[in-house]
């Protein structure tokens, strides 16, 4: 496909400090992107100037606060997409239907739709959540090859007694995922709160995560299996509809 080269490096660099957790030095930026050095310091200088990357201290380069008001307006505009999906995912489950991003090291909720129940589960749009503790954390992680990285810079603190809290058993739980094509948080988040949450592709990578939670004993009388499978026809359209993705679902 035909395009721009050079704002095709500059996605490139920024991509490459979002995958860093927000900031990476310049020998990181060039072992991820494969790009030239000198390559790098000119796409940098631009960036700077125009404040979507900014220097810290330590010479290493992050991500800079230019991005904020495109990635609020983009998450708006997300959110409002998404309704209609998450509004069949209501459907099908009866339960809270969510989507969530990773920002940096965190996961952060950025559209909701609430089950027509009266004991219903809310997760607050805009809150931010430990990746390990969430079923739609941990779809996000499964497909980040630096997720043992994001998971010891943030500690993995114990929501519940049901939180794995081991790096080693967080990786194994992911290769679990990554078989299944979904993630259950079982309690681990809150106590008796159960959540399944399925992957949302941009064609290349997860971008997003979809989930339904409800109470424990409401969740555990679904046939999971069968609810993520009509859950990643969902994300899958949503995928391809929002980011032009053709992920078929498995």
């Amino acid at each position: 496909m035909s395009g721009v080269q050079s704002v095709d490096r500059a996605l490139d660099v920024l991509e490459a400090l979002a995958g860093h957790g927000g900031a990476a030095a310049l020998s990181e930026i060039a072992a991820t992107t494969g790009l030239p050095y000198g390559t790098i310091h000119r796409l940098l200088r631009t960036l700077l100037a125009r404040g979507y990357v900014r220097q810290e201290s330590d010479r290493r380069y992050a991500l800079g606060g230019a991005l904020v008001r495109l990635g609020g307006a983009a998450e708006n505009m997300v959110a409002a997409w998404a309704r209609p999906y998450l509004t069949r995912m209501v459907d099908l489950s009866g339960e809270t239907a969510n989507l969530a991003v990773l920002e940096g090291d965190f996961v952060v909720y950025v559209a909701q739709v609430p089950s027509p129940r009266r004991l219903r589960m809310f997760a607050e749009v805009g809150r931010r959540v430990p990746a390990h503790s969430t079923a739609v954390g941990k779809v996000l992680l499964a497909d980040r090859p630096d997720a043992a990285a994001i998971l010891e810079r943030t500690g993995m603190p114990r929501r519940t007694d049901q939180t794995i809290t081991s790096v080693p058993e967080m990786l194994a739980e992911l290769e679990r995922v990554r078989e299944r094509g979904y993630a259950l948080d079982l309690g681990e988040e809150e106590t008796g709160v159960h959540c399944l949450a399925v992957p949302v592709r941009d064609g290349r990578r997860v971008v997003a995560g979809m989930s339904v939670s409800g109470p424990a004993d409401r969740m555990k009388a679904l046939d999971l299996a069968e609810l993520a499978r009509g859950m990643r026809e969902i994300a899958d359209a949503f995928g391809a509809d929002v980011y032009g993705s053709s992920v078929a679902a498995g």
